[in-house]
């Protein structure tokens, strides 16, 4: 099985912060996990990531 290639969120505060967001790309799907516990992983579409994007930024 392929590694996930994951990328920190950009609101992570750099490279060398432990608590932050990342996520991958993998057929058609979306994974999220955080950074202090890689071995738990959420998976959704760009649709469902989509979604709940805009639902914490009208929440602000």
């Amino acid at each position: 099985m392929a590694q996930n290639a994951w990328q920190k969120s950009s609101f992570s505060g750099g490279l060398d912060h432990d608590d932050c967001i990342e996520l991958a790309a993998r057929q058609g799907l979306v994974l999220l996990r955080e950074s202090d516990e890689p071995g738990t992983t959420v998976t959704t579409t760009a649709t469902g990531l989509a979604a709940l994007i805009r639902h914490i930024r009208a929440r602000r």
